[in-house]
């Protein structure tokens, strides 16, 4: 046997190991998201029946938009939690964190489920929705950053792209979970059935799915390529010149690379939440297009959605990053304001293929964010630097997203004011990935 065969054979059970490892994180950070975004689905894609749970009024847009903004306050703890989780899971373990973020995060949208009604209770029913929400996104604030940045961190650089496409494939299979059981539960339930118990099925759902991802992550803990990850962390910690914590030094010496993330975050928050989210309620409410069908084009566009982010993810590997990113803003500068006024038309197959389109647009943002945020910040402020830069995003401009849409549409009168607010917010992104730089196919230990 010569010394490469010799090297080979003596190499192969890491490599086995290696791999086995990928494949552990990938089912966990598949099956925390999932939880997290199937959740956040159900919310928005059973907002009317919600609202007239918690929310009676007269007028339908006012509690429309109570339902909405109790939807973007779980938002308001996102930029607190990704503080948390990201400083917990740099300094100590990545697997810590989001083992006990899922227990938090699916254990509120158990309560959500058990609710009583304003009828029951008054006040303390939208008061405790308020609350609960509002621990959903403290704990939630971690789950997408850090299982990005942890599956990012083992897999190969030249693949880095398609693993973390990983994410926002398993957010949208969440929505499209929500989307589904939304679209049979309203085509087979009447107003009676779905406002007294139908709606909390799903948030019921997230307790024992908790409990089964946070079993696995806590599996994880014990595995060998952890371990050794974060020893190496430990002793990077113990070595620097000032010991200082994470948020110092990412606001110290990456602030350029925190500014720059949050601006290219700002269009995925958006983007995601208006085309995947609130589009059903849009065409249903606003357009006037029956429920049954808006759901099911939104079930529709979210199966390309998912094939076509791992393409994304694939061809930003081959691409790079910062392309397919600009390419995104330009496409969505130039698109959005065309498809709003055909979705405005309320005919099926005409908005089918617009969605489709923007589906397809938002894709090459998301499926290509993960793999760019890890690789924006160095190792010791990673988990971080893309938690508060996305949640920071998504505090201000995602969780708002359906509200502002909402609000916009209230006061403008105009059907197409979300449409120029989103151009706005892609022309921001657009100045950031022009002043970003590509870190496509680096070494994480060397950034």
């Amino acid at each position: 046997m010569n010394a490469a065969t010799e090297y080979q054979v003596m190499k192969r059970p890491q490599d086995d190991e290696q791999r086995t490892m990928v494949r552990k994180v990938a089912v966990s950070s598949f099956m925390g998201n999932f939880i997290e975004w199937f959740d956040y689905a159900s919310y928005s894609y059973f907002a009317t029946v919600i609202a007239t749970v918690f929310f009676p009024s007269s007028d339908r847009s006012v509690a429309l938009m109570q339902t909405f903004g109790v939807f973007a306050l779980s938002f308001i703890l996102r930029p607190i939690g990704a503080l948390f989780w990201g400083a917990f899971g740099d300094k100590r373990s990545r697997k810590s964190a989001l083992s006990l973020s899922i227990i938090l995060m699916s254990g509120a949208s158990f309560l959500i489920g058990c609710l009583p009604s304003y009828e029951a209770i008054g006040l303390a029913a939208p008061g405790l929705l308020m609350l609960l929400r509002m621990v959903q996104g403290f704990s939630a604030s971690g789950e997408y950053a850090g299982a990005a940045t942890f599956l990012g961190e083992y897999a190969p650089s030249s693949k880095r792209g398609i693993y973390c496409s990983l994410i926002p494939a398993s957010t949208a299979i969440g929505l499209l979970a929500g989307s589904t059981l939304a679209t049979v539960m309203t085509s087979n339930l009447n107003t009676v059935a779905l406002s007294g118990w139908g709606w909390r099925i799903p948030f019921l759902l997230a307790g024992p799915l908790g409990l089964i991802v946070h079993y696995i992550r806590t599996q994880l803990a014990d595995s060998p390529v952890h371990e050794e990850m974060t020893k190496a962390l430990e002793n990077k910690e113990k070595t620097a010149a000032d010991g200082a914590s994470p948020l110092k030094v990412l606001f110290r010496d990456h602030l350029r690379e925190l500014v720059i993330s949050f601006g290219a975050s700002v269009l995925n928050a958006v983007g995601f939440y208006t085309v995947l989210t609130y589009l059903p309620t849009y065409l249903s409410e606003t357009v006037g297009m029956d429920a049954t069908q808006s759901f099911t084009i939104t079930t529709i566009c979210l199966v390309l959605y998912v094939l076509l982010v791992f393409g994304m993810g694939h061809i930003s590997d081959r691409f790079g990053r910062k392309k397919v990113l600009i390419g995104a803003c330009v496409a969505f500068i130039v698109l959005t304001v065309p498809a709003f006024a055909i979705l405005n038309t309320g005919l099926f197959w005409p908005i089918l293929l617009v969605e489709l389109a923007l589906c397809a647009t938002l894709s090459a943002n998301d499926g290509t964010l993960s793999s760019y945020l890890t690789e924006t910040f160095p190792t010791n402020v990673r988990f971080t630097g893309f938690a508060f830069s996305f949640n920071v995003a998504n505090a201000l401009f995602g969780g708002t997203a359906p509200f502002i849409a909402t609000w916009l549409i209230y006061t403008t009168k105009s059907t197409m004011s979300p449409a120029w607010y989103m151009v706005g917010i892609a022309c921001i992104a657009l100045v950031a990935m022009i002043l970003s730089h590509e870190s496509t196919d680096k070494d994480l230990a060397s950034i």
